[in-house]
């Protein structure tokens, strides 16, 4: 006995030599069967936890067959009598939501090495009823919904676009999972490749595609890869059946991996005035290939080695407020060190110990001069004669003290810093 595709593809085979439409392969429905799902197990307060293997039983639904509705209400959906569908992928978590419909095929279970009749069910993609990343779910009784409701489901227009017309739907989702009506889609291009979450968070492997409403295909070829991961979709209308666009200046966060596009950001700061030439292409300008970032907060932290930043130009670091560095130990290595823009700020520094050497020396000159002439007040004079200097006599005596205070103070390196140094 073949199950699942290889039993499609055994049946497959063996009616093609009657040409028989394949379309109407009579046990095909019973291979691959639609389902509703009732519950789910997603962590240990599920009322069957531990009897289905606690945590190896994660992601375990409980279904019907959608051929067989029943007239249940959102309580009895944790009945035993409902049956089971284990996850097909072990690498990917897509788990449905309550009310939402996927398929299930049946496979060998963990009993395969010891009978190759040992079966259970596995499900896989769910239903894109209304081909929407926020939820496929479809309520069992449609009509038992308020008016406004109903016409949400049951009187849909334009094929099967969804248009919720108000914020929430009654229809049972999960204990957490509450409808919102502004989630939107992303509108694809040819050729694109586009993850998304149910919550407008998304990963889009697309191109550059000119003529088109996207904001990243200003520059470059049609076909230059470009990928972007966002985490929210900021803010929108409440239309969330119509396609939108990424905008990185709406999203909450978002990665842009570029090739030849320029995406157009909105930086907070864009002042490069210490530039005295070649300043940096401001982020909107910019066509090539970079990586951007952007959020409300962005936080590098390595916690057992370094953070290294390297560039062939220039490392700017540009705020509206300030720059702040707190560390124990703060070393600069550089030919030239500016404080000021490059072609203003001309005046060279002080060496702080050089310095103060040279005004000890200084001190030291002026106070064996102030010495010397104070031995002049006892100096003899002779008969007749004007005595020398006597007016500076009184000043040299008060200049020398202030000599002293001041080499007391060089000593005691009350010029020079004890934190910050220079070559």
């Amino acid at each position: 006995m073949a199950y699942g595709f290889s039993g499609v593809n055994k049946t497959f085979n063996s009616r093609q030599s009657n040409n028989t439409n394949l379309l109407k392969i009579s046990n095909l429905e019973n291979l691959i069967v639609a389902v509703r799902v009732k519950n789910i197990v997603l962590n240990e307060s599920h009322p069957r936890f531990k009897e289905l293997g606690e945590w190896n039983s994660l992601g375990v639904i409980e279904y019907e067959v959608v051929t067989s509705v029943k007239d249940k209400t959102n309580n009895e959906s944790l009945s035993k009598n409902y049956s089971l569908a284990y996850p097909l992928n072990p690498n990917l978590k897509n788990f449905p939501l309550i009310n939402e419909i996927v398929y299930v095929l049946t496979l060998p279970d963990t009993n395969i090495g010891i009978s190759n009749t040992s079966v259970r069910q596995y499900y896989i993609n769910n239903v894109s009823l209304w081909n929407h990343p926020h939820h496929n779910a479809y309520p069992t009784q449609p009509n038992t919904l308020p008016p406004s409701q109903q016409k949400d489901y049951i009187q849909t227009q334009a094929g099967s676009v969804r248009r919720v017309t108000d914020n929430a739907t009654e229809i049972f989702l999960g204990n957490t999972f509450k409808e919102r009506a502004n989630i939107h889609p992303l509108l694809p291009f040819e050729g694109d490749i586009i993850h998304e979450g149910r919550w407008g968070n998304s990963i889009r492997l697309g191109s550059t595609v000119k003529n088109t409403n996207n904001n990243w295909s200003s520059t470059g070829t049609d076909g230059d890869p470009i990928t972007i991961i966002r985490n929210g979709q900021g803010t929108q209308s409440d239309e969330g059946w119509i396609p939108v666009v990424e905008n990185i200046n709406n999203s909450e966060s978002s990665i842009y991996l570029a090739s030849t596009q320029a995406i157009p950001l909105n930086a907070s700061s864009t002042s490069y005035i210490s530039y005295s030439t070649n300043p940096p292409t401001s982020p909107n300008k910019y066509a090539g290939k970079q990586i951007m970032l952007n959020s409300g907060r962005l936080v590098f932290n390595a916690n057992e080695d370094h953070i290294l930043l390297s560039s062939a130009k220039s490392i700017n670091l540009n705020s509206q407020e300030s720059v702040n560095i707190d560390t124990k130990k703060f070393v600069t290595q550089a030919d030239q060190i500016f404080l000021g823009k490059e072609d203003l700020a001309t005046q060279p520094l002080m060496l702080g110990t050089n310095t103060v050497n040279l005004l000890k020396d200084l001190v030291s000159v002026v106070k064996e001069l102030t010495n010397t002439l104070k031995t002049l007040e006892s100096a003899p004079v002779a008969p007749g004669s004007p005595a020398i200097f006597p007016t500076l006599l009184a000043p040299m005596s008060q200049l020398n003290i202030t000599l002293e205070t001041l080499e007391n103070q060089l000593d005691k390196g009350v010029l020079t810093s004890q934190r910050n140094f220079t070559l």
